[in-house]
């Protein structure tokens, strides 16, 4: 089952910019905020900030849907002609993602909250 789009990852070059211009968008502070990932929580949505998103082929924001069970969505997404790309990885804490493209080449991101 699916809770909806409630996360948005922006591979970003210069963390410390990005920071800075999110947090004016957003008029918060990040919740998470280490070198390797930045997190805001903005009117129930979580935007994250990746550093490291251009070296894992990242080449624009990154919508991802929360799901209970990413593997058995992740194998529904494939059997039904996704193309796999980041297999299910823990990213710290229990929280599970992956992400697979459609046939338009179009990014599909999955999180399975801890």
């Amino acid at each position: 089952m699916t809770h909806g789009l409630k996360t948005i990852i922006y591979p970003v070059k210069d963390l410390a910019r990005a920071k800075a211009v999110f947090g004016g968008l957003l008029g918060a502070e990040p919740v998470m905020d280490e070198p390797y990932y930045v997190q805001f929580n903005a009117a129930g949505q979580e935007v994250g900030l990746d550093p490291n998103g251009h070296g894992k082929g990242m080449t624009g924001p990154v919508p991802y849907w929360h799901v209970d069970d990413i593997k058995k969505t992740v194998k529904a997404l494939l059997d039904a002609g996704a193309q796999p790309l980041q297999d299910v990885q823990d990213v710290g804490g229990g929280r599970l993602t992956a992400t697979v493209k459609d046939a338009d080449g179009n990014v599909i991101g999955l999180i399975q909250p801890s």
